[in-house]
């Protein structure tokens, strides 16, 4: 069984995918993280892998980077391998002056200036949001952590390089915690397909303050993250 974009077999994923944008992030946590485990994609680069957290079976998988990008490989997941919970775990940007690099923050809906929400519903605004009870359950889990999560609004664009400046004051004015460029669509295909899904990100930039986090830095400051979403893997 195969996709065009995934080569992996009917029973080789979980039903509960850890995603990040970056092939060797998944790579990363597969090696660090969990036992026994396989590659089971390479199609595109697109690097997954299944193994064992804590005696359960869990998969992760890269799905790249922008909606179209992380849409399709979400909807094939959901469709062809029965995958019933995704969740994100990524890097955005940040214009909240409260708000650090290395801040974790969730979203709970996300905004969006892309056209694919609205090409979907029948050219209407679309509210894509978190699924709750994994949106709870991960702040609990955090909390029982002792780390420190912004749960909010996020916006997710089409372009990373933009010459709208204008549009930094309308997202300080709405309060948008995270900037990224997934969020928004892997919510409204999770929707679409009855899946559960949650984006959990780390800050990597503030846009406003011109900080970002080096290519060494993103490596190593990431576990956080990971560790709140491998804890969620763990609840029914």
């Amino acid at each position: 069984m195969s996709t065009p974009h995934i080569n992996s077999q009917k029973n080789d994923f979980s039903d509960v995918v850890l995603m990040p944008g970056d092939p060797l992030r998944a790579k990363y946590i597969a090696e660090n993280y969990l036992e026994n485990y396989v590659q089971i994609n390479s199609t595109r680069l697109m690097l997954a892998y299944t193994g064992f957290y804590n005696n359960k079976k869990i998969s992760v998988m890269s799905h790249g980077i922008g909606i179209p990008s992380a849409s399709l490989y979400v909807r094939e997941l959901i469709l062809e391998y029965k995958v019933k919970k995704i969740i994100r775990i990524g890097t955005c940007g940040t214009v909240r002056e409260d708000i650090n690099l290395r801040d974790i923050v969730i979203s709970m809906g996300a905004s969006t200036d892309s056209k694919v929400n609205r090409i979907r519903f029948n050219n209407h605004d679309f509210s894509a949001i978190a699924d709750f009870d994994m949106l709870f359950n991960a702040v609990q889990i955090a909390k029982k952590m002792n780390i420190k999560v912004y749960v909010g609004n996020f916006f997710t664009t089409d372009s990373f390089y933009s010459d709208d400046k204008n549009i930094l004051d309308v997202l300080k004015k709405y309060n948008i915690l995270g900037v990224d460029m997934e969020t928004s669509g892997i919510y409204a295909v999770s929707a679409e397909l009855r899946a559960q899904a949650l984006s959990i990100c780390t800050v990597s930039d503030h846009i406003l303050k011109k900080e970002k986090l080096s290519s060494k830095d993103r490596e190593s400051s990431f576990d956080n993250m990971i560790n709140i979403a491998l804890q969620l893997t763990l609840l029914k």
